[in-house]
């Protein structure tokens, strides 16, 4: 099977797959014991996406602040992140001090 139909069939079956549940559920309010668990889908995919960028250099995890310059900006970031709560204080702290401990390391 050629790369272009297994893509086609994977996004026909992934909207088909959408689809069922608008069709199933769309008139009806969802219920709470379904509504919780989704609730937490977003954070779940953003640690899932975040952790292992954060935490592995070449393939094996590294927490030490001197060999790992994005765990130290990921902590500064998170720091920020909780006392400011400003999504752009965020970026240019975690950015500014990851390319600072890259260009001195």
């Amino acid at each position: 099977m050629s790369d272009w139909l297994t893509a086609l069939l994977i996004g026909v079956g992934t909207y088909v797959l959408r689809l069922s549940f608008i069709g199933i559920l769309g008139t009806k309010p969802m219920p709470i014991w379904a509504q919780r668990p989704l609730r937490l889908v977003g954070p779940a995919v953003l640690a899932a996406l975040v952790v292992p960028a954060v935490v592995l250099v070449d393939g094996s995890a590294d927490v030490t602040p001197l060999g790992n310059p994005r765990f130290l900006a990921a902590g500064a970031a998170a720091l920020v992140a909780w006392r400011l709560k400003s999504v752009a204080g965020v970026i240019a702290v975690g950015m500014s001090l990851l390319w600072i401990l890259q260009a001195a390391g």
